[in-house]
């Protein structure tokens, strides 16, 4: 899956908070997420995350 730094990623999965929209701010092995909505900061390995991806948006269009 080519995912970037700056991608958002529209999750499955709700965060805690409501939201399920995600910002990479890293990305290998592990992705490092930003929640949209409430800016926590979460590291995830890289399967976990792109088996709960539903979308990619990239410079405001679907990929």
């Amino acid at each position: 899956m080519d995912i970037r730094v700056g991608d958002i990623l529209i999750m499955k999965k709700a965060h805690p908070c409501g939201n399920k929209d995600f910002l990479v701010t890293r990305s290998g092995m592990d992705f490092k997420l930003e929640c949209k909505k409430c800016g926590h900061v979460v590291m995830i390995p890289r399967l976990k995350a792109e088996k709960n991806i539903k979308k990619i948006i990239r410079d405001g269009e679907e990929v």
